[in-house]
């Protein structure tokens, strides 16, 4: 069974962080700019302070609030987050975000620092994956 760490290694690269002194204007580039969904705002020691998501914008768009420039990130990212570790299974993880329903996952080590963030569709592409793979050994199997 595939596990977080295999699918960080699959992505490859660091997640996109903003500094906790940084704009919604700020995360919103950084987004567009990396072409993701999130982005975390670690503290000082590298754990997570929290995360910013394209959820937010449009709830903060909702709420008639969009001088993104002026506005800090700080009241505006999630603090409250749950967090996987490189040994969590993808069966695991997808059963996590489906029931408290969010689609970014910070993934941190041992040690508590973010080594990576992972979204509902790596997820979703790696079950496929490993669907696929259980579904042509299962044809080998049988005809052999």
């Amino acid at each position: 069974m595939m596990n977080l760490k295999e699918i960080l290694n699959q992505k490859g690269g660091q997640p996109v962080t903003i500094p906790a002194g940084a704009t919604v204007a700020d995360a919103i580039r950084a987004m567009d700019e990396h072409k993701v969904g999130s982005v975390m705002i670690p503290n000082a020691d590298g754990s997570p302070a929290g995360i910013f998501t394209e959820r937010d914008v449009l709830n903060l768009c909702a709420e008639g609030r969009t001088d993104f420039a002026k506005m800090s990130i700080r009241p505006c990212m999630t603090c409250d987050m749950t967090t996987g570790k490189p040994d969590d299974t993808v069966s695991e993880v997808l059963a996590i975000m489906t029931a408290k329903r969010f689609r970014h996952l910070p993934v941190v080590n041992e040690e508590g620092k973010m080594i990576g963030v992972v979204s509902i569709g790596d997820l979703v592409k790696a079950k496929l994956e490993e669907t696929a793979k259980e579904a042509q050994a299962l044809r080998d199997y049988i005809t052999t």
